[in-house]
């Protein structure tokens, strides 16, 4: 891992596609790449261990995270992915409570750090800000409430196709390739709230009616629009 003071142009750029800093302006955006730093992880690295206090905001600039729940007995689930835009830290910010969960890398990675005192300097100077962040907790929960439906009323394969179709919309190629090497079937697992097994035999069956291919880990989405119907979607 390496860190250095933040390359303001390339970081701005791409604070500047995310809706909660968007309200700052563009010199606001490049006074608050300033304000952080950004590093550059290794595929398999763990950006912040789950207990870790909350003292930043942090913003996926490039790669691909996951974050990981890591129970009392040691046993790990992955509650959801993260790719270029994607925040992550908002929870601790709130009352600088222990990080809930790690974040590890799936692929190399390009992290920014904004340190919770200047966050909340710039939600003083610029109430916008403060609205998004409430946007950006609220599609949170909505994503959890979502999560929540899908367990009660989604059969594993519907669940299954419908988070091939999320991956490949957030982390895919053109081609429909869902490409993601640091995933594993347990991971897939985790995210839908199967069993590896149970997800091999959901991936087989997809296979078996032509909606998907898979080729080591890379999997291919072969009719997206049937799998949007089993994905209920």
């Amino acid at each position: 891992m390496s860190g250095f003071p933040s390359d303001v142009q390339p970081v701005a750029s791409v604070l500047a596609e995310i809706p909660l800093f968007r309200v700052l302006g563009e010199s606001g955006i490049e006074n608050t790449a300033r304000a952080g730093i950004a590093r550059r992880y290794r595929a398999g690295q763990i950006i912040i261990h789950q207990g870790d206090p909350g003292e930043s905001l942090y913003v996926v600039l490039d790669g691909l995270v996951k974050v990981v729940f890591t129970t009392e007995h040691g046993d790990e689930i992955v509650l959801n992915m993260l790719g270029r835009g994607d925040t992550f830290g908002e929870l601790a910010l709130l009352d600088n409570s222990p990080r809930s969960a790690s974040i590890v890398t799936v692929r190399p990675a390009w992290v920014f750090a904004l340190p919770r005192a200047r966050l909340l300097e710039l939600m003083r100077e610029h109430p916008g800000l403060a609205d998004e962040f409430l946007r950006l907790l609220g599609h949170m929960v909505r994503r959890l409430t979502d999560q929540a439906a899908d367990l009660a009323f989604l059969d594993l394969g519907g669940r299954l196709a419908k988070l091939l179709l999320q991956l490949a919309d957030k982390h895919g190629h053109d081609d429909g390739v869902v490409d993601l090497p640091g995933l594993t079937q347990s991971d897939l697992a985790a995210l839908i709230g199967a069993s590896r097994p149970a997800v091999n035999r959901a991936l087989q069956s997809l296979v078996a009616r032509n909606l998907i291919a898979v080729k080591g880990r890379a999997i291919t989405l072969l009719d997206v629009a049937a799998l949007r119907k089993r994905g209920g979607l």
